[in-house]
């Protein structure tokens, strides 16, 4: 059924609302039938059979048709059925053309504004968006996904640009906003039985799109304005990152504008020196926007210096934050002509690029001028803004010589000394402040001109050079109270050892020299710490694997640590092998759960974790003095009571300790650091009280150098059981009680024995007996000459004489004066009986 469109908006172009049933119609025809049925009785069978025949051919006939028509839609039951009258109003208000239509393309309604964006006159010159656009190839790709999203039940949105307007042979271009989005059929009909419908809408968006055309043209010229401008310009964020850039700036600068990109180029990277920490120093109250004239360098992309003049603007936002900058930008490199104003620019550049921190103040200490270096030292921002005061930037108990330096100057004087301050806004940093009194007549407030230098790298040193000399000295008196102590222990040993040889273990005095025995060896434990701070204990290096070494070390630690305590274990992936030895290596992870452990007396967790180390990030994670390079981390950390700065300075001396009297040596953490640093490794630690401690070791990586050779293998040597002899040795030694307890413990197992107590006296002696000496067991440290010198005066006489070098310091504290692959054996002290007789045993039987 079609309506003609009408010219008002209110009306519909297309309503085809759903048909309801009509009783009437069912009651007429029921009566009609009934009369039939009547007037068939009073005929008879022959008369009424022509009648009743047709009649059921008349109704068959109309029912075929009526199957037929109902079944493609060409007739419908019922009678019509009002929809809703609100909703139809709304859409007929609309000023956008509103289609509705079933999914197979059937209209069900059209508003007016429809019609008339599309041209038609009456309602069936209405179609669909599809067949109305789909002849356009502007229209093609747009009206493809519009259909597609319509098929499947989707919201869709398209803008399509078309030759000329819809419904016209010619006219201008035209754009319009297509919107297609689906709705159940229920909603419109109120049946819900109804198929699913789709709502299209159309708008026309030409005047819209030449305003944007036409504020894209002015924008574009806008810019095109300020890239070409005479002066710079740049705006950069609070983090001074460069988010804008003109062609002209570009250009001074020597950047590609066309590559530039926003946030990719920092203030630091185009302003020299620290100029851009007082560029960021500059701020202001909420809600303010600030205004500074900065006369600076700018670095060319060429390492070249552009003197510039900044009139940089910054707008503060109600809760603090700083916003984009405006920044404009002048050339100063061709200004220069007056006299005057070559002044004033080089004397801008010295006061900004000078590596000092200069700052004028008042009578009252307030900040007026400063320069690059001074915002940058203190932070910028708050610390070193314009009206501060300079005095409360420096800790208390500093503050009162600065201010009498700040007095003295108001008053004129002359010649006062610097101070030296810790900065409060930074406890970690230090500075000496020099104050000149202003006596110009034009001062413009100012009383005097600070200048500081920060010594915070200075004091740094100072203090690790200090705390080196005294670990120093400290560690060469334990080396030669280690060494002289050794002596001592390995002659109460050694006489102990003797004693044990002549008397029962059922004579009374047996267990009372047993007990000098391990008393002995518990100082020699001690004298061996002594020694492993000192970096003199004797090492054998190996080729490790932490991962290893951790997880069999794991057993032994849950059993330290006790029930209260959990370890946790995290073991980096594929790390690197270090060079160190492998039961210094466990002392060092034991005594550092053991401290732990005491620091957690009410439980806690431990944990150690490793991995590796790369080169750019052993800087950040290591402290001064260790180089870059690859290294291996084991990091200790504990949830135990910390320690205060105090505590930390002072950790890794020997003696030191915080524990209560009885309960600990004090040589635990330094044992750890002189393992450590001989391991060519190195240790730090952080700790907060009530939180707890890290302890970071860095090993190097070793890298092992694959060699092509044949291995030979060799059958190991069997252990040596008859620690009896009938060779001839000479014995060098100048402890007289050393040199007695070695000489009865030789003879005492069959060997010939001769004695020596110096180097000197030990080749008269060989000269004596013609050379006729299998071994000479020496010591290393001794007057006149060394157990080094006389083995080179024995080799030149008998280059295959064996040898056995006996000291308290390490083997490699002598090693490096013997000759090259010089083949030696070495027995450090204290020594015992068996151990010095199992040692000369095995050199003698060695080939």
């Amino acid at each position: 059924m079609k309506h003609p469109v009408g010219t008002s908006l209110p009306d519909p172009a297309i309503d085809r609302p759903e048909r309801s049933g009509n009783v009437w119609l069912l009651i007429l025809l029921a009566l009609t039938l009934i009369a039939a049925a009547a007037g068939f009785a009073y005929m008879s069978r022959e008369q009424a059979e022509p009648y009743v025949m047709a009649l059921l051919g008349l109704l068959a006939v109309v029912g075929v048709f009526s199957l037929f028509a109902g079944a493609i839609g060409f007739l419908r039951f019922g009678g019509q059925r009002q929809g809703n009258p609100l909703a139809k109003a709304y859409l007929d208000s609309m000023a956008e053309g509103v289609l509705v239509a079933e999914k197979d393309g059937r209209i069900v309604y059209a508003n007016q504004a429809y019609a008339d964006l599309t041209g038609a006159t009456d309602s069936s010159d209405i179609r669909t968006v599809e067949r109305m656009l789909s002849g356009d190839p502007n229209a093609t790709e747009s009206v493809f996904r519009l259909t597609q999203a319509s098929r499947d039940g989707l919201r869709a949105q398209e803008e399509i640009r078309l030759a000329k307007p819809l419904g016209a042979t010619e006219g201008s271009p035209s754009w319009y906003r297509v919107r297609v989005r689906p709705i159940s059929g229920a909603a419109v009909t109120g049946s819900a039985s109804s198929a699913a419908l789709n709502v299209w809408q159309i708008a026309d968006i030409t005047r819209e799109r030449d305003e944007q055309e036409n504020s894209f043209q002015q924008l574009q010229r806008v810019i095109n304005f300020l890239d070409h401008a005479p002066a710079g310009f740049l705006s950069a964020d609070a983090e001074g990152r460069i988010v804008y850039l003109n062609a002209t700036l570009a250009d001074w600068l020597g950047y590609d504008l066309a590559s530039f990109e926003a946030g990719g180029v920092t203030l630091g990277e185009v302003i020299s020196g620290e100029g851009d920490a007082l560029v960021r120093s500059i701020a202001g109250e909420p809600g303010e926007v600030k205004t500074e004239t900065i006369d600076l360098d700018m670095r060319k992309r060429t390492g070249q210096q552009l003197p510039v003049r900044l009139i940089h603007r910054v707008a503060v936002a109600p809760d603090g934050a700083l916003g984009d900058s405006r920044t404009l930008v002048l050339n100063r490199s061709g200004e220069g002509e007056d006299a005057l104003e070559k002044a004033e620019v080089r004397f801008a550049r010295f006061f900004n690029n000078t590596p000092i921190a200069i700052a004028a103040v008042d009578s009252g200490g307030r900040i007026g001028r400063t320069n690059a270096p001074f915002a940058k030292m203190f932070g910028g921002g708050e610390n070193a803004r314009e009206g501060a005061i300079l005095t409360e930037m420096v800790a208390g108990d500093n503050r009162d010589g600065l201010v009498n330096a700040l007095k003295k100057a108001a008053d004129g004087q002359g010649g006062i000394d610097p101070v030296d301050a810790v900065l409060s806004y930074n406890g970690q940093r230090s500075a000496r402040f020099f104050v000149s009194a202003v006596t110009d007549e034009e001062t413009d407030g100012e009383a005097a001109i600070v200048y500081v230098l920060d010594t915070t790298d200075q004091r740094e040193l100072e203090a690790q050079f200090a705390q080196s000399q005294k670990m120093q000295a400290v560690g060469q008196l334990a080396g030669g109270v280690a060494h002289d102590f050794n002596n001592v222990l390995t002659a109460i040993i050694g006489f102990s050892d003797l004693l044990l040889a002549n008397h029962r273990p059922t004579d009374p005095s047996f267990q009372d020299i047993m007990n000098i025995k391990q008393n002995a060896n518990r100082a020699a434990g001690l004298v061996r710490q002594l020694l492993a701070f000192s970096r003199r204990q004797t090492l054998r290096p190996q080729v490790l694997g932490l991962t290893e070494v951790l997880g069999e070390l794991s057993i032994l630690l849950d059993r330290l640590l006790g029930e209260t305590i959990e370890l946790k274990m995290v073991h980096g992936r594929d790390l690197w092998p270090v060079m160190a030895d492998l039961n210094q290596l466990e002392q060092v992870i034991v005594n550092l759960a053991v401290n732990a452990r005491d620091a957690m007396p009410d439980g806690g967790k431990l944990s150690i974790t490793t991995r590796n180390v790369p080169e750019k990030e052993s800087a950040s994670l290591g402290g001064q003095g260790m180089p870059e390079g690859e290294y291996v981390l084991i990091e200790v950390a504990d949830t135990g009571t910390g320690m205060s700065p105090e505590v930390m300075s002072k950790i890794f001396e020997p003696f030191f300790s915080t524990k209560d009297v009885g309960k600990g040596t004090g040589l635990g953490l330094s044992t750890v650091y002189g393992i450590v640093k001989q391991s060519g490794g190195y240790i730090y630690l952080d700790s907060i009280e009530d939180k707890g401690t890290t302890f970071r070791i860095l090993l190097p990586r070793h890298i092992v150098e694959e060699k092509v050779e044949e291995v030979v293998e060799a059958a190991a040597p069997p252990p040596v059981t008859d620690l009896t002899g009938s060779a001839t040795i000479l014995l060098v030694e100048d402890e007289e009680a050393v040199r007695a307890f070695a000489a009865r413990a030789l003879a005492s197992r069959g060997y010939t024995v001769h004695e020596a107590s110096t180097g000197a006296e030990a080749l008269e002696v060989m000269a004596e007996v013609d050379g006729t000496v299998d071994l000479v067991v020496s010591d290393v440290v001794m007057p006149e000459m060394d157990g080094p010198s006389l083995l080179r005066e024995l080799r030149k006489t008998q280059p295959d004489l064996k040898i056995i070098f006996v000291s308290g310091y390490a083997e490699e504290a002598f090693k490096k004066n013997l000759p090259e692959n010089e083949k030696f054996s070495f027995l450090p002290k204290p020594f015992s009986l068996k151990q010095l007789a199992t040692a000369v045993k095995e050199t003698l039987v060695e080939k």
